[in-house]
Protein backbone atom coordinates (compact mmCIF):
# COMPACT_ATOMS: atom_id res chain seq x y z
CA UNK A 1 0.00 0.00 0.00
CA UNK A 2 1.64 3.19 -1.01
CA UNK A 3 1.78 5.83 1.66
CA UNK A 4 -0.05 9.22 2.15
CA UNK A 5 -1.20 11.70 4.39
CA UNK A 6 -2.48 9.47 6.97
CA UNK A 7 -1.15 5.86 6.26
CA UNK A 8 1.07 3.89 8.32
CA UNK A 9 4.38 5.62 7.64
CA UNK A 10 3.28 8.73 8.65
CA UNK A 11 1.92 7.58 11.54
CA UNK A 12 5.24 5.87 12.62
CA UNK A 13 6.86 9.01 11.82
CA UNK A 14 4.59 11.04 13.90
CA UNK A 15 4.53 8.87 16.70
CA UNK A 16 8.72 8.85 16.42
CA UNK A 17 9.05 12.75 16.83
CA UNK A 18 7.04 12.99 19.46
CA UNK A 19 8.59 10.18 21.72
CA UNK A 20 11.38 12.72 21.80
CA UNK A 21 15.04 11.52 23.64
CA UNK A 22 15.72 9.98 27.03
CA UNK A 23 16.84 12.44 29.67
CA UNK A 24 20.74 12.43 29.26
CA UNK A 25 20.25 10.88 25.53
CA UNK A 26 21.53 14.23 24.41
CA UNK A 27 24.83 14.57 27.19
CA UNK A 28 25.93 11.12 25.88
CA UNK A 29 25.93 11.79 22.55
CA UNK A 30 27.92 14.99 23.09
CA UNK A 31 30.63 13.06 25.05
CA UNK A 32 30.52 10.66 22.22
CA UNK A 33 31.77 13.37 19.72
CA UNK A 34 34.13 14.96 22.86
CA UNK A 35 32.25 18.09 23.58
CA UNK A 36 31.96 16.93 27.24
CA UNK A 37 35.30 15.27 27.76
CA UNK A 38 37.04 12.18 27.99
CA UNK A 39 38.62 12.20 31.60
CA UNK A 40 38.51 8.64 33.07
CA UNK A 41 38.40 10.81 36.43
CA UNK A 42 35.86 13.70 35.34
CA UNK A 43 36.76 16.34 33.72
CA UNK A 44 36.34 19.62 36.14
CA UNK A 45 35.00 21.61 33.70
CA UNK A 46 32.03 19.61 33.29
CA UNK A 47 31.64 18.96 37.09
CA UNK A 48 31.84 23.00 36.79
CA UNK A 49 29.18 22.84 34.42
CA UNK A 50 26.93 20.66 36.67
CA UNK A 51 27.54 22.36 39.85
CA UNK A 52 26.31 26.12 37.92
CA UNK A 53 22.83 23.99 36.36
CA UNK A 54 21.99 23.15 39.86
CA UNK A 55 22.89 26.16 41.49
CA UNK A 56 20.63 28.27 39.16
CA UNK A 57 17.86 25.46 39.78
CA UNK A 58 17.86 25.55 43.69
CA UNK A 59 18.47 29.53 44.13
CA UNK A 60 17.02 31.18 41.03
CA UNK A 61 14.27 28.31 40.09
CA UNK A 62 15.68 28.09 36.69
CA UNK A 63 14.49 25.37 34.28
CA UNK A 64 17.80 23.74 32.71
CA UNK A 65 17.15 20.10 32.80
CA UNK A 66 16.58 18.16 29.80
CA UNK A 67 13.55 16.01 30.81
CA UNK A 68 9.95 18.22 30.55
CA UNK A 69 7.55 18.52 33.45
CA UNK A 70 4.01 19.50 34.14
CA UNK A 71 3.58 22.57 31.95
CA UNK A 72 7.53 23.28 31.47
CA UNK A 73 9.11 21.47 27.82
CA UNK A 74 12.98 20.47 28.24
CA UNK A 75 15.65 23.08 28.51
CA UNK A 76 16.55 23.49 24.45
CA UNK A 77 20.45 23.97 25.39
CA UNK A 78 23.45 22.72 26.61
CA UNK A 79 26.93 23.21 27.80
CA UNK A 80 29.79 21.96 25.94
CA UNK A 81 32.87 22.67 27.46
CA UNK A 82 35.11 22.81 23.99
CA UNK A 83 34.15 24.79 20.74
CA UNK A 84 35.71 25.82 17.74
CA UNK A 85 36.35 28.49 15.50
CA UNK A 86 34.99 27.15 12.42
CA UNK A 87 37.78 28.80 10.10
CA UNK A 88 40.75 29.02 11.99
CA UNK A 89 40.26 25.90 14.37
CA UNK A 90 41.32 28.06 17.21
CA UNK A 91 39.65 26.95 20.12
CA UNK A 92 36.97 29.31 21.58
CA UNK A 93 36.11 28.07 24.72
CA UNK A 94 33.04 27.18 26.43
CA UNK A 95 29.38 27.30 24.60
CA UNK A 96 26.48 26.21 23.92
CA UNK A 97 24.59 23.94 21.88
CA UNK A 98 21.26 22.93 21.02
CA UNK A 99 20.34 20.05 22.38
CA UNK A 100 16.60 19.66 20.09
CA UNK A 101 16.13 21.16 16.86
CA UNK A 102 14.98 24.96 17.74
CA UNK A 103 12.68 27.14 16.11
CA UNK A 104 13.01 31.00 15.48
CA UNK A 105 11.31 32.44 18.27
CA UNK A 106 11.54 30.32 21.10
CA UNK A 107 12.53 30.96 24.10
CA UNK A 108 16.44 30.17 25.21
CA UNK A 109 16.63 31.15 28.52
CA UNK A 110 15.69 33.02 31.32
CA UNK A 111 17.41 34.02 34.67
CA UNK A 112 16.24 36.24 37.17
CA UNK A 113 18.16 39.72 37.93
CA UNK A 114 18.68 38.42 41.39
CA UNK A 115 21.02 35.58 40.19
CA UNK A 116 22.73 38.19 38.31
CA UNK A 117 25.56 41.15 39.64
CA UNK A 118 24.94 44.32 38.98
CA UNK A 119 25.99 47.68 40.62
CA UNK A 120 22.67 46.95 42.88
CA UNK A 121 24.16 44.01 43.85
CA UNK A 122 27.52 45.42 45.14
CA UNK A 123 25.79 48.45 46.79
CA UNK A 124 24.35 45.40 48.85
CA UNK A 125 27.40 43.66 49.59
CA UNK A 126 29.67 47.13 50.37
CA UNK A 127 27.16 49.40 51.20
CA UNK A 128 26.80 53.24 50.07
CA UNK A 129 29.94 54.38 51.37
CA UNK A 130 31.48 52.42 49.52
CA UNK A 131 29.24 51.79 46.27
CA UNK A 132 28.76 55.35 45.98
CA UNK A 133 25.55 57.23 43.96
CA UNK A 134 27.43 57.82 40.62
CA UNK A 135 30.10 55.61 40.65
CA UNK A 136 30.80 53.93 37.23
CA UNK A 137 28.88 50.11 37.00
CA UNK A 138 32.32 49.13 35.97
CA UNK A 139 34.18 49.95 38.53
CA UNK A 140 31.06 48.57 41.24
CA UNK A 141 30.74 45.02 39.42
CA UNK A 142 34.96 44.78 39.63
CA UNK A 143 35.05 45.16 42.81
CA UNK A 144 32.63 42.70 44.03
CA UNK A 145 34.03 39.71 41.13
CA UNK A 146 37.42 40.41 43.25
CA UNK A 147 35.38 40.34 46.89
CA UNK A 148 33.47 37.41 45.83
CA UNK A 149 36.21 35.60 44.30
CA UNK A 150 39.56 36.13 46.26
CA UNK A 151 37.89 37.33 49.37
CA UNK A 152 35.11 35.09 50.51
CA UNK A 153 36.13 32.15 47.87
CA UNK A 154 34.24 28.86 48.90
CA UNK A 155 31.87 30.84 51.11
CA UNK A 156 30.57 32.80 48.30
CA UNK A 157 26.95 32.78 47.23
CA UNK A 158 28.27 33.04 43.77
CA UNK A 159 30.77 30.45 43.84
CA UNK A 160 29.42 28.16 41.22
CA UNK A 161 29.22 31.32 38.98
CA UNK A 162 32.61 32.14 39.50
CA UNK A 163 34.18 28.05 39.22
CA UNK A 164 33.17 28.78 35.32
CA UNK A 165 34.56 31.87 34.78
CA UNK A 166 38.24 31.46 32.73
CA UNK A 167 41.19 32.93 33.39
CA UNK A 168 42.95 36.21 32.30
CA UNK A 169 45.17 33.34 29.80
CA UNK A 170 41.57 31.65 28.80
CA UNK A 171 40.51 34.99 27.32
CA UNK A 172 43.42 36.74 26.11
CA UNK A 173 42.25 40.40 25.34
CA UNK A 174 45.34 42.62 24.11
CA UNK A 175 45.38 44.45 27.57
CA UNK A 176 46.45 41.32 29.25
CA UNK A 177 49.39 40.28 26.49
CA UNK A 178 52.99 40.28 27.53
CA UNK A 179 54.80 42.87 25.54
CA UNK A 180 56.52 40.02 23.63
CA UNK A 181 53.18 39.37 22.08
CA UNK A 182 52.26 42.82 21.54
CA UNK A 183 55.10 43.94 19.58
CA UNK A 184 53.81 41.44 16.80
CA UNK A 185 50.61 44.26 16.52
CA UNK A 186 53.20 47.14 15.37
CA UNK A 187 51.83 49.36 12.93
CA UNK A 188 47.80 48.34 13.96
CA UNK A 189 45.75 50.60 15.94
CA UNK A 190 44.84 47.82 18.45
CA UNK A 191 48.48 48.81 19.91
CA UNK A 192 47.58 52.06 21.06
CA UNK A 193 44.24 51.59 22.25
CA UNK A 194 45.83 48.40 24.44
CA UNK A 195 48.74 50.77 25.83
CA UNK A 196 46.15 53.36 26.88
CA UNK A 197 43.51 51.09 28.21
CA UNK A 198 46.27 49.21 30.10
CA UNK A 199 47.31 52.73 31.48
CA UNK A 200 43.55 53.63 32.34
CA UNK A 201 42.68 50.37 34.39
CA UNK A 202 46.27 50.47 36.12
CA UNK A 203 45.36 54.43 37.14
CA UNK A 204 41.65 53.46 37.97
CA UNK A 205 42.93 50.42 40.55
CA UNK A 206 45.54 53.28 42.25
CA UNK A 207 43.30 55.97 42.41
CA UNK A 208 40.49 53.86 43.72
CA UNK A 209 42.16 51.06 45.79
CA UNK A 210 45.62 51.52 46.25
CA UNK A 211 46.17 54.85 47.00
CA UNK A 212 47.34 55.53 50.12
CA UNK A 213 45.38 58.55 51.53
CA UNK A 214 41.90 57.73 50.47
CA UNK A 215 41.82 54.53 48.87
CA UNK A 216 39.96 51.88 50.10
CA UNK A 217 42.77 49.49 51.25
CA UNK A 218 43.67 52.74 53.13
CA UNK A 219 40.23 53.50 54.40
CA UNK A 220 38.66 49.78 54.84
CA UNK A 221 42.03 47.48 55.18
CA UNK A 222 39.65 44.51 56.83
CA UNK A 223 37.35 44.86 53.88
CA UNK A 224 39.59 45.74 51.36
CA UNK A 225 43.01 43.66 51.63
CA UNK A 226 45.33 44.64 49.01
CA UNK A 227 46.58 41.09 48.88
CA UNK A 228 43.44 40.25 47.79
CA UNK A 229 42.50 43.17 45.86
CA UNK A 230 45.98 43.13 43.98
CA UNK A 231 46.20 44.62 40.41
CA UNK A 232 46.48 41.40 39.11
CA UNK A 233 42.75 40.25 40.55
CA UNK A 234 42.01 43.49 39.08
CA UNK A 235 42.80 43.03 35.56
CA UNK A 236 41.27 39.45 36.02
CA UNK A 237 37.92 41.17 37.08
CA UNK A 238 38.12 43.41 34.30
CA UNK A 239 38.51 40.87 31.80
CA UNK A 240 35.57 38.91 32.84
CA UNK A 241 33.54 42.68 32.58
CA UNK A 242 34.73 43.14 29.37
CA UNK A 243 34.14 39.78 27.77
CA UNK A 244 31.37 38.82 29.55
CA UNK A 245 29.22 41.42 30.60
CA UNK A 246 25.40 42.37 29.05
CA UNK A 247 24.18 45.61 29.08
CA UNK A 248 20.58 44.97 29.45
CA UNK A 249 18.39 48.18 28.02
CA UNK A 250 14.77 47.46 29.25
CA UNK A 251 14.73 46.78 32.79
CA UNK A 252 11.88 49.25 34.23
CA UNK A 253 14.51 51.90 35.64
CA UNK A 254 16.21 52.28 32.82
CA UNK A 255 19.56 50.52 31.18
CA UNK A 256 21.89 48.52 33.36
CA UNK A 257 25.52 46.20 33.24
CA UNK A 258 24.83 43.04 34.49
CA UNK A 259 27.00 39.59 34.62
CA UNK A 260 24.37 37.16 33.97
CA UNK A 261 25.28 33.57 34.68
CA UNK A 262 24.72 31.46 31.93
CA UNK A 263 24.15 33.40 29.31
CA UNK A 264 27.28 35.07 29.30
CA UNK A 265 28.94 31.49 28.05
CA UNK A 266 27.20 31.72 24.39
CA UNK A 267 29.35 32.94 21.78
CA UNK A 268 29.40 35.76 19.79
CA UNK A 269 28.66 35.83 15.92
CA UNK A 270 28.57 39.02 13.53
CA UNK A 271 25.63 37.23 11.49
CA UNK A 272 23.33 36.94 14.72
CA UNK A 273 20.74 39.43 15.04
CA UNK A 274 20.11 37.70 18.75
CA UNK A 275 20.80 39.84 21.92
CA UNK A 276 20.28 38.67 25.85
CA UNK A 277 18.00 41.99 26.80
CA UNK A 278 15.47 41.94 30.31
CA UNK A 279 11.77 42.12 30.71
CA UNK A 280 9.87 42.11 34.31
CA UNK A 281 8.39 38.99 35.03
CA UNK A 282 4.47 37.95 34.74
CA UNK A 283 2.31 38.21 31.73
CA UNK A 284 0.36 41.29 30.33
CA UNK A 285 -1.81 41.26 33.06
CA UNK A 286 0.11 40.07 35.82
CA UNK A 287 3.59 41.46 36.91
CA UNK A 288 5.22 40.19 40.32
CA UNK A 289 7.79 43.01 40.22
CA UNK A 290 10.59 41.42 39.64
CA UNK A 291 12.64 41.29 36.56
CA UNK A 292 15.02 38.72 34.27
CA UNK A 293 17.19 38.10 31.76
CA UNK A 294 15.43 36.87 28.14
CA UNK A 295 17.09 35.33 25.39
CA UNK A 296 14.66 34.40 21.96
CA UNK A 297 16.32 32.14 18.93
CA UNK A 298 17.22 34.76 16.18
CA UNK A 299 16.83 31.87 13.99
CA UNK A 300 16.71 28.13 13.58
CA UNK A 301 18.91 25.79 14.78
CA UNK A 302 19.53 21.95 14.33
CA UNK A 303 20.34 19.57 16.95
CA UNK A 304 24.29 19.93 18.18
CA UNK A 305 24.64 23.08 16.35
CA UNK A 306 25.95 25.97 18.34
CA UNK A 307 23.68 28.97 19.61
CA UNK A 308 25.13 32.77 19.24
CA UNK A 309 24.28 35.94 19.64
CA UNK A 310 25.47 38.86 18.89
CA UNK A 311 28.09 41.26 21.51
CA UNK A 312 27.26 44.19 18.98
CA UNK A 313 28.60 45.32 15.50
CA UNK A 314 32.36 45.12 16.51
CA UNK A 315 35.41 45.38 14.48
CA UNK A 316 38.08 42.77 14.77
CA UNK A 317 40.12 45.49 16.65
CA UNK A 318 37.31 45.79 19.46
CA UNK A 319 37.12 42.47 20.06
CA UNK A 320 41.08 41.34 20.12
CA UNK A 321 41.34 44.54 22.83
CA UNK A 322 38.53 43.23 25.26
CA UNK A 323 37.86 39.65 24.71
CA UNK A 324 40.99 38.27 23.17
CA UNK A 325 39.90 37.36 19.41
CA UNK A 326 39.35 38.56 16.00
CA UNK A 327 37.03 36.77 13.14
CA UNK A 328 38.24 35.86 9.69
CA UNK A 329 34.76 36.74 8.43
CA UNK A 330 33.45 40.07 10.27
CA UNK A 331 30.85 42.49 7.95
CA UNK A 332 31.88 44.85 11.05
CA UNK A 333 35.56 45.00 10.21
CA UNK A 334 36.97 48.25 10.12
CA UNK A 335 41.01 49.94 10.96
CA UNK A 336 41.08 53.40 12.39
CA UNK A 337 43.16 55.83 9.92
CA UNK A 338 44.46 59.06 11.58
CA UNK A 339 43.55 61.81 9.23
CA UNK A 340 45.30 65.28 10.18
CA UNK A 341 45.02 68.04 8.07
CA UNK A 342 46.82 71.12 9.70
CA UNK A 343 45.91 74.82 8.94
CA UNK A 344 48.94 77.00 7.90
CA UNK A 345 48.42 79.91 9.85
CA UNK A 346 50.16 83.35 9.17
CA UNK A 347 53.06 83.84 12.31
CA UNK A 348 54.07 87.41 11.23
CA UNK A 349 57.75 85.62 11.41
CA UNK A 350 58.43 84.33 8.11
CA UNK A 351 56.77 86.41 5.08
CA UNK A 352 58.23 83.40 3.01
CA UNK A 353 56.06 80.59 5.02
CA UNK A 354 53.25 83.81 5.53
CA UNK A 355 52.87 83.56 2.09
CA UNK A 356 51.14 80.47 1.66
CA UNK A 357 49.33 80.26 5.19
CA UNK A 358 45.62 79.42 5.15
CA UNK A 359 43.31 82.53 4.42
CA UNK A 360 40.51 80.43 6.32
CA UNK A 361 42.82 78.86 9.27
CA UNK A 362 41.79 80.55 11.94
CA UNK A 363 38.15 80.25 11.14
CA UNK A 364 38.76 76.95 10.40
CA UNK A 365 40.40 76.44 13.94
CA UNK A 366 37.67 77.92 15.58
CA UNK A 367 34.58 75.60 14.02
CA UNK A 368 36.95 72.87 14.96
CA UNK A 369 36.52 73.98 18.12
CA UNK A 370 33.19 74.53 18.31
CA UNK A 371 32.13 71.16 17.29
CA UNK A 372 34.82 69.21 19.88
CA UNK A 373 36.75 68.09 17.11
CA UNK A 374 40.73 68.34 16.49
CA UNK A 375 43.06 68.65 13.91
CA UNK A 376 43.88 65.04 14.06
CA UNK A 377 41.73 62.53 13.84
CA UNK A 378 40.72 59.02 13.78
CA UNK A 379 38.03 57.06 12.25
CA UNK A 380 37.32 53.63 10.95
CA UNK A 381 37.84 52.84 7.72
CA UNK A 382 36.20 49.72 6.02
CA UNK A 383 36.33 47.53 3.25
CA UNK A 384 34.73 50.02 0.69
CA UNK A 385 33.60 52.45 2.57
CA UNK A 386 34.01 55.12 5.43
CA UNK A 387 32.36 57.26 7.56
CA UNK A 388 30.78 60.61 6.55
CA UNK A 389 32.15 62.44 9.44
CA UNK A 390 35.54 61.44 7.69
CA UNK A 391 34.27 63.19 4.55
CA UNK A 392 32.78 65.96 6.37
CA UNK A 393 35.84 67.00 8.40
CA UNK A 394 38.00 66.90 5.21
CA UNK A 395 35.74 68.81 3.54
CA UNK A 396 36.22 71.37 6.13
CA UNK A 397 39.77 71.23 6.19
CA UNK A 398 40.31 71.30 2.14
CA UNK A 399 37.95 74.19 1.58
CA UNK A 400 39.62 77.27 -0.49
CA UNK A 401 38.23 81.33 -0.20
CA UNK A 402 36.92 80.02 -3.75
CA UNK A 403 35.39 77.52 -2.04
CA UNK A 404 33.54 79.83 0.59
CA UNK A 405 33.01 82.52 -2.54
CA UNK A 406 32.62 84.81 0.96
CA UNK A 407 30.05 82.76 2.73
CA UNK A 408 30.94 81.87 6.43
CA UNK A 409 32.11 78.08 7.00
CA UNK A 410 28.99 77.93 9.23
CA UNK A 411 26.70 78.00 5.72
CA UNK A 412 27.79 74.99 4.35
CA UNK A 413 26.55 71.45 4.83
CA UNK A 414 29.51 69.38 4.87
CA UNK A 415 27.84 65.87 4.49
CA UNK A 416 27.53 67.12 0.83
CA UNK A 417 30.14 67.81 -1.97
CA UNK A 418 31.59 71.25 -2.09
CA UNK A 419 32.82 71.63 -5.16
CA UNK A 420 34.62 69.35 -7.46
CA UNK A 421 38.11 70.63 -6.64
CA UNK A 422 37.23 69.80 -2.98
CA UNK A 423 36.15 66.72 -3.77
CA UNK A 424 39.16 65.81 -5.48
CA UNK A 425 41.43 67.13 -2.45
CA UNK A 426 39.35 65.10 -0.02
CA UNK A 427 39.32 61.99 -1.33
CA UNK A 428 43.28 62.11 -2.29
CA UNK A 429 44.16 63.37 1.66
CA UNK A 430 42.01 59.60 2.90
CA UNK A 431 43.98 57.60 0.23
CA UNK A 432 47.46 59.38 1.76
CA UNK A 433 46.21 58.58 5.19
CA UNK A 434 44.97 55.16 4.54
CA UNK A 435 48.95 55.17 2.81
CA UNK A 436 50.75 56.63 5.86
CA UNK A 437 49.45 53.71 8.08
CA UNK A 438 50.32 51.03 5.93
CA UNK A 439 53.49 52.34 6.25
CA UNK A 440 53.46 51.79 9.86
CA UNK A 441 53.60 47.82 9.71
CA UNK A 442 56.91 46.58 9.68
CA UNK A 443 55.89 43.90 7.09
CA UNK A 444 53.55 43.68 4.13
CA UNK A 445 50.35 41.52 3.51
CA UNK A 446 52.10 39.49 1.64
CA UNK A 447 54.62 38.57 4.73
CA UNK A 448 51.89 37.86 6.87
CA UNK A 449 49.82 35.41 3.98
CA UNK A 450 53.16 33.44 3.52
CA UNK A 451 53.40 33.01 7.66
CA UNK A 452 49.48 31.99 7.92
CA UNK A 453 49.93 29.51 4.49
CA UNK A 454 53.16 27.98 6.29
CA UNK A 455 50.89 25.72 8.94
CA UNK A 456 54.00 23.84 10.48
CA UNK A 457 55.65 27.46 10.84
CA UNK A 458 52.37 29.55 11.78
CA UNK A 459 52.13 26.68 14.70
CA UNK A 460 54.91 27.79 16.57
CA UNK A 461 53.83 31.01 17.38
CA UNK A 462 51.38 31.22 20.38
CA UNK A 463 47.53 32.01 20.56
CA UNK A 464 48.12 35.75 20.55
CA UNK A 465 50.80 35.60 18.26
CA UNK A 466 48.92 33.54 15.70
CA UNK A 467 45.90 36.19 16.57
CA UNK A 468 48.00 39.48 15.82
CA UNK A 469 49.59 37.81 12.95
CA UNK A 470 45.92 37.06 11.40
CA UNK A 471 44.60 40.42 12.52
CA UNK A 472 47.18 42.65 10.72
CA UNK A 473 47.23 40.76 7.79
CA UNK A 474 43.47 41.60 7.65
CA UNK A 475 43.75 44.85 8.27
CA UNK A 476 45.99 45.61 5.55
CA UNK A 477 43.89 43.84 3.47
CA UNK A 478 41.09 46.03 4.28
CA UNK A 479 43.20 49.09 3.69
CA UNK A 480 44.67 48.09 0.45
CA UNK A 481 40.81 47.48 -0.75
CA UNK A 482 39.75 51.30 0.71
CA UNK A 483 42.44 52.45 -1.52
CA UNK A 484 41.48 50.57 -4.37
CA UNK A 485 37.85 51.97 -3.90
CA UNK A 486 38.73 55.43 -3.86
CA UNK A 487 41.22 55.10 -6.70
CA UNK A 488 37.85 53.82 -8.88
CA UNK A 489 35.39 56.46 -7.40
CA UNK A 490 38.33 59.68 -8.29
CA UNK A 491 38.33 57.78 -11.91
CA UNK A 492 34.65 57.45 -12.18
CA UNK A 493 33.59 60.59 -10.89
CA UNK A 494 36.02 62.28 -12.98
CA UNK A 495 38.51 63.53 -10.20
CA UNK A 496 41.78 62.84 -11.79
CA UNK A 497 41.65 65.92 -14.50
CA UNK A 498 44.81 67.81 -13.44
CA UNK A 499 43.25 71.22 -13.43
CA UNK A 500 41.43 69.81 -9.59
CA UNK A 501 44.86 68.77 -8.31
CA UNK A 502 45.62 70.95 -5.80
CA UNK A 503 49.65 71.23 -4.25
CA UNK A 504 50.83 67.97 -1.82
CA UNK A 505 46.76 67.25 -2.07
CA UNK A 506 45.78 70.75 -0.47
CA UNK A 507 47.05 74.34 -0.60
CA UNK A 508 45.60 74.68 2.58
CA UNK A 509 46.92 72.02 4.95
CA UNK A 510 49.50 69.57 5.70
CA UNK A 511 48.83 66.00 5.87
CA UNK A 512 50.33 64.83 8.90
CA UNK A 513 52.30 61.13 8.99
CA UNK A 514 49.45 59.65 11.54
CA UNK A 515 52.85 59.27 14.21
CA UNK A 516 51.62 57.79 17.41
CA UNK A 517 50.06 60.60 19.51
CA UNK A 518 49.81 58.46 22.78
CA UNK A 519 50.15 61.22 25.42
CA UNK A 520 49.47 64.03 22.90
CA UNK A 521 45.96 62.95 21.88
CA UNK A 522 43.04 62.18 24.59
CA UNK A 523 41.73 58.72 22.88
CA UNK A 524 41.71 56.70 19.64
CA UNK A 525 38.63 55.89 17.50
CA UNK A 526 38.36 52.74 19.56
CA UNK A 527 37.81 54.58 22.37
CA UNK A 528 35.33 56.66 20.79
CA UNK A 529 33.59 53.06 20.33
CA UNK A 530 34.02 51.88 23.85
CA UNK A 531 32.36 54.81 25.01
CA UNK A 532 29.13 54.26 22.63
CA UNK A 533 29.09 50.42 23.90
CA UNK A 534 28.64 51.88 27.18
CA UNK A 535 32.07 51.58 28.48
CA UNK A 536 33.43 55.09 29.16
CA UNK A 537 37.00 56.09 27.93
CA UNK A 538 37.87 57.44 31.56
CA UNK A 539 36.05 54.37 34.07
CA UNK A 540 35.43 57.34 36.43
Amino acid sequence: MASGEGGEAEWSKALKESEGTAPGAFEAEMKMKGLMGFSAGGDPKIAANSKLLSWLEENGDVYLADASTWGVAPHPMAISVSTVDETTNESTGRGLLARRNINEGDELLTIPMSMCVTIESARKTFGEEVITNGMNEYLAIALQLVHERYVLGDDSFYKAYLDVLPEVEEVNPTFAWPDDDLEFLEGSPVLPATKSLQMKLKREWEALVANDVDGLSTRFPDRFPLEKFSYENWVWAFTMLFSRAIRLRNLREGEALAMVPYADLINHSPFSGAYVDAREVGDWLFKDGTEEVILYADRGYRKMEQIYISYGPKSNADLLLLYGFALERNPYNSVDVTVSIKPRVATGNNPENDADADPLAEEKIAFLQNVGREDTVDFPCYADRYPIEMLEYLRLMQMTPEDTRGKPLSAFDFSRTISAANEAAVLTSIIQAIKMQLNKYPNSEEDDARLIQDKGMFRLFNYNQRMAIRHRRNEKRLLKRTVAALDRQIKTRGLDREDLQRAMGSTLGIVLPGEERFGKKGRTAIEERLEKMGLPVDLR
